[in-house]
């Protein structure tokens, strides 16, 4: 078997084995993109071949940023595409393919990699450990009415959340440039947020909203008339689903909330791609009038230099830990001193005894404080040498807020 990096030359091969990997037929492209595939690189691209050359597994990495814990924005590699032919599974094409497709990245100099998972069981084994978590909310319309917060400020006023915005509806084909920007602000301050590049709005890649798709957006903008938030949102047949709601403002959110279930000839709202720990549901006066129907992950996480991700991201709590990495895909076993000062961190080796043994799957799942250390020592996946060696892990991975991850790709 042969892997190659593939050419502007093989898009037409590489959508045809993605495609049949997944049962699924090439769509033909519309004008002006809108396809998912728009924004594939193929310079950054893999086909594995049989030795008398036909394709049978296909991998691909998209170029993104990701924000980390403390606000930095780092390079990560977007992987995706990666499928293999039903008639050459289990054959070790995609193990050589994930192997081959990290020793490219680490030769580009990158350090992390994303994926979505189709499958759990199947990337944790390459390393990657599920890192945000995501959730979709249903609400009954007629019974999301919002309770009078009980909060009270200091002086005895009661503290109402109450906005000075207003929200403007739009059509996406509107209101790309302004969706755009409101996006780039709010992923520039969401850990676990990626980075939409211009062209994926430009092609219509991803999912909606990027893509042409119809769709009504709420533009939330504040008191000066900035754009601060929107919700993409679609209604059919009484109910109406919000792609995505962007804003890292818990206000606006609320804001554009009430404008979804405010909406006339609605009986159920869907709300898509909620952060899982979203406050949404304790602001109703009925909280069961939001049922969460799905709960899951997102975002995975692959670190390719420990040490290198873990003093680029940000961190609030000083403090050391001993950390024995153990990465048996790669066949690399590591241990490292963390030591966090003002949220900054280092990262030696080291051959003192380890506070936690872990994978580096597991790594990748508590890197953006999306999953707490604790979680995954009581899992019996990470090992704490020492009572108190979990929850001094938890304080120091926190993050200033739970990850989040809604771009699609």
């Amino acid at each position: 078997m042969q892997i190659r990096a593939t050419t502007d030359q093989d898009l037409s091969v590489f959508l045809d084995v993605v495609h049949a990997a997944f049962g699924r037929f090439t769509e033909t492209p519309i004008a002006g993109g809108g396809l998912w595939w728009s924004a594939i690189e193929m310079d950054r691209g893999l086909l594995a071949l049989t030795a008398d050359g036909r394709p049978v597994g296909s991998a691909a990495a998209y170029s993104f940023e990701l924000t980390l814990p403390g606000g930095c924005v780092a390079p990560a590699a977007g992987v995706s595409a990666v499928g293999v032919l039903p008639s050459h599974r289990r054959q070790g094409v995609l193990s050589a393919m994930m192997r081959h497709q990290l020793a490219e990245l680490r030769a580009r100099g990158e350090f992390l990699a994303v994926l979505l998972a189709s499958e759990a069981p199947i990337y944790q084994r390459f390393g990657y450990g599920p890192a945000t978590y995501t959730a979709h909310l249903t609400l009954q319309r007629h019974r999301a009415a919002f309770a009078k917060p009980r909060a009270r400020a200091t002086t005895g006023a009661l503290v109402t959340g109450s906005d000075l915005g207003s929200i403007e509806m739009l059509r996406r084909d509107e209101c790309g440039q302004v969706i755009e920007e409101v996006y780039d602000r709010y992923r520039r301050a969401q850990p676990g947020a990626l980075g939409r590049p211009h062209h994926w709005w430009t092609l219509g890649a991803g999912a909606p909203p990027i893509t042409p798709a119809p769709r009504y957006v709420a533009v939330h903008r504040d008191g000066d008339g900035v754009p601060d938030g929107y919700a993409s949102y679609s209604i059919d047949s009484g109910t109406l689903t919000v792609d995505e709601t962007i804003t890292s403002d818990d206000t606006v959110f609320t804001a554009l909330a009430r404008f979804a279930l405010g909406h006339d000839l609605v009986t159920t709202c869907v709300l898509k791609h909620v952060p899982a720990d979203h406050p949404l549901r304790w602001q109703l006066a009925d909280l069961r009038a939001a049922q969460v129907d799905h709960v899951g992950d997102w975002l995975w996480v692959r670190l390719l230099d420990v040490p290198r991700a873990l003093i680029t991201r940000g961190w609030s709590t000083d403090g050391e830990l001993v950390l024995d990495v153990d990465d048996p895909f790669l066949g690399e076993h590591n241990r490292y001193l963390l030591t966090v000062q003002g949220g900054s961190a280092d990262c030696v080796p080291t051959e003192r005894e380890p506070d936690l043994s872990l994978d580096v799957s597991d790594l990748g799942s508590i890197y953006l404080g999306g999953t707490a250390p604790s979680a995954l020592v009581r899992a019996g996946h990470i090992r704490a040498h020492h009572e108190g060696a979990a929850a001094l892990a938890d304080t120091i991975f926190r993050a200033e807020r739970s990850p989040h991850c809604l771009h699609w790709f």
